[in-house]
C-alpha cells in the first residue's frame, strides 16, 4: 500500500469515528445558551434604549427596541459563525462579512447571511437580564 493511500484511509477512518462518536452521544452538543438558562446574562444598564449590547461571555446580543422591551439573540452570525460586534442604527452588525440583522426581530437585513439570528426569551429582575 502506498503512503498516500495509507494516509487517505487513516483520515477517512478518523472522520467516520468522529461522526460515530457524535451520533453515539445523541447528536449535537448543547448550545452555550442552554447552559446559561435561568442565569443572569447581562445588566439592563448596559443595553441602551434603541440599541443593544453584545454579551460575549453568554454568546448573546441583547437589544432594547423600545423602553423596557428586551430581546435576546444568538451572537453567532448565521453566515460564517463570527460573533456579531455592533448594535447601532436599528441593526445588529457582523463585521466579518457585512451581514446585518434587524435588532427587534433578528431577521436578515443585509447579506451574505440568509438565516435570521436565533431568538431567546429573557426576563428582567431589577437590572438583571435573565435568560429563560
Amino acid at each position: 500500500m502506498s503512503r498516500r493511500r495509507l494516509l487517505g484511509t487513516a483520515g477517512a477512518v478518523a472522520a467516520v469515528g468522529a461522526v460515530t462518536a457524535v451520533s453515539a452521544c445523541g447528536g449535537e452538543p448543547p448550545k452555550p445558551q442552554d447552559a446559561r438558562r435561568g442565569q443572569v446574562v447581562g445588566q439592563t444598564t448596559d443595553v441602551p434604549e434603541g440599541g443593544g449590547a453584545v454579551f460575549s461571555h453568554s454568546k448573546l446580543v441583547v437589544t432594547q427596541p423600545e423602553a423596557g422591551d428586551y430581546r435576546a439573540f444568538a451572537a453567532s452570525c448565521t453566515h460564517g459563525g463570527c460573533t456579531v460586534q455592533q448594535v447601532e442604527d436599528g441593526v445588529i452588525r457582523c463585521l466579518c462579512h457585512g451581514s446585518e440583522f434587524d435588532y427587534a426581530t433578528g431577521e436578515v437585513v443585509t447579506g451574505p447571511a440568509q438565516v435570521a439570528l436565533e431568538e431567546f426569551t429573557v426576563t428582567v429582575d431589577g437590572t438583571d437580564i435573565i435568560l429563560d
